[in-house]
């Protein structure tokens, strides 16, 4: 029995493991965008709006697609669901590095990489939350922490290998990586403990477990989405993107137009993942203990505050300190909305749930990036877009506050 259980909880783990590398490999090669931003316009004489609509296209993506990944990975698991996600990724950067006019990135970056981890993310994740129960906001931050990894990791490398390769080598690179490491990572993820014998929290299934065979509780799809929670939820993603979504495209161009190097432009931008993996480690498991809801409308604050500062903050270190606190936000609020989302509904439709319920996402993250360039292009500025940010950010506060209490665990 002793044996069992240790069994279990060591596959619950490999589980976050295996989440962790297929968002370490993905998110990292996608957040790299913003070193590739002055390389993009030179080369295809673009404006920053119409580079900017390249990651627009792709943020969306990860959360629609994900409405549909969800409910796959329900019925044929994660495993499968997350290998087919990192190939389409890896294969979508490798043809972007080819492209001979801005169109074929639009289909490469935006449409493969926003396909492929619209494929992979959801599932990966969801997978987690059918893993934990006690530590389910510890286990995600753990998973999505993979993330702020490779958002403080992969864009240094990406700009190494844009100086000595050029910036489609440097593509190609970063596309092989998302593919094997990647791939390798997958075959880790399992959203199914029921059909290893084991339940959440290194508990057991068979004739000596206590309570013999668990049902998995929860929501039916139709019963969530038509729910208030469900609603304000929803609502709250697509507000809080607009503004989340811009600092992973024009920080970089931001930093460099207050006369920052490139070089200590991509520093700062990777300050956002230091930042993340605090928010994501440090932040998980307190939600725990204080509660995910007060956490999450403590995110929320903080993300409007931080905006707030950017838009006064031309020097390094003022920009550094927008990154680490932004970041740490930022990160803390995408690891909490899994267990929230669980903490309302259950875990038996998690993927289903969530990946509904990202598509919220996807409406903000289209708005703020394409919004920002085109706001820049027309003004001169980034002041108005990073206003329209903080508001946004307000918003999703007053959102949260009217959401009712989960009943599952602390709000």
């Amino acid at each position: 029995m002793a044996r069992a259980v240790r069994l279990s909880t060591r596959q619950g783990w490999m589980v976050v493991a295996g989440a962790f590398g297929v968002m370490f490999a993905t998110f990292g090669a996608a957040y790299s965008f913003s070193v590739f931003f002055t390389s993009l316009q030179q080369t295809f004489g673009a404006s920053r709006g119409e580079v900017s609509l390249i990651f627009s296209i792709a943020i969306p993506l990860y959360y629609v697609v994900g409405a549909m990944s969800g409910p796959i990975a329900d019925r044929f698991g994660s495993r499968l669901t997350c290998l087919s996600g990192v190939a389409i990724g890896g294969a979508g950067l490798i043809f972007a590095a080819h492209a001979d006019a801005l169109w074929q990135v639009y289909l490469g970056f935006g449409l493969g990489m926003g396909l492929g981890i619209g494929f992979s993310f959801v599932p990966s994740l969801a997978a987690v939350q059918r893993w934990f129960v006690r530590r389910r906001g510890l286990a995600s931050g753990i998973a999505v922490s993979g993330i702020g990894l490779g958002t403080l990791v992969v864009p240094p490398i990406a700009t190494e290998l844009i100086s000595s390769l050029g910036w489609r080598n440097a593509w190609i690179v970063l596309g092989l990586f998302i593919i094997l490491f990647g791939g390798i990572a997958a075959l880790f993820t399992d959203n199914s403990p029921e059909r290893r014998g084991a339940s959440a929290d290194g508990g057991i299934i068979g004739p000596h477990a206590a309570g013999g065979p668990s049902t998995v509780e929860g929501f039916g799809l139709r019963e969530a989405v038509t729910s208030r929670a469900f609603v304000l939820l929803y609502l709250a993603l697509v507000v809080i993107w607009i503004g989340a979504s811009i600092p992973f495209v024009h920080l970089v161009p931001y930093a460099e137009d207050y006369g920052l190097t490139h070089g200590t432009a991509v520093v700062i931008f990777g300050l956002i993942g230091v930042g993340s993996l605090a928010g994501r480690f440090a932040l998980g498991g307190l939600a725990d203990r204080l509660g995910r809801r007060k956490l999450l409308i403590a995110m929320f604050v903080g993300l409007a505050l931080a905006q707030l500062w950017w838009l006064a903050s031309i020097a390094a270190w003022q920009l550094a300190l927008f990154a680490l606190v932004f970041g740490a936000c930022y990160g803390g609020f995408v690891a909490l909305y899994p267990s929230i989302t669980v903490d309302y509904f259950g875990p038996r439709n998690a993927s289903g749930i969530l990946g509904l319920l990202y598509t919220g996402g996807a409406a903000g993250s289209f708005v703020g990036p394409k919004l920002a360039g085109d706001l820049f292009d027309r003004f001169g500025s980034y002041a108005v877009s990073i206003g329209i940010g903080a508001a946004s950010a307000l918003i999703a506060v007053i959102l949260m506050t009217l959401a009712s209490k989960p009943i599952s665990a602390k709000s």
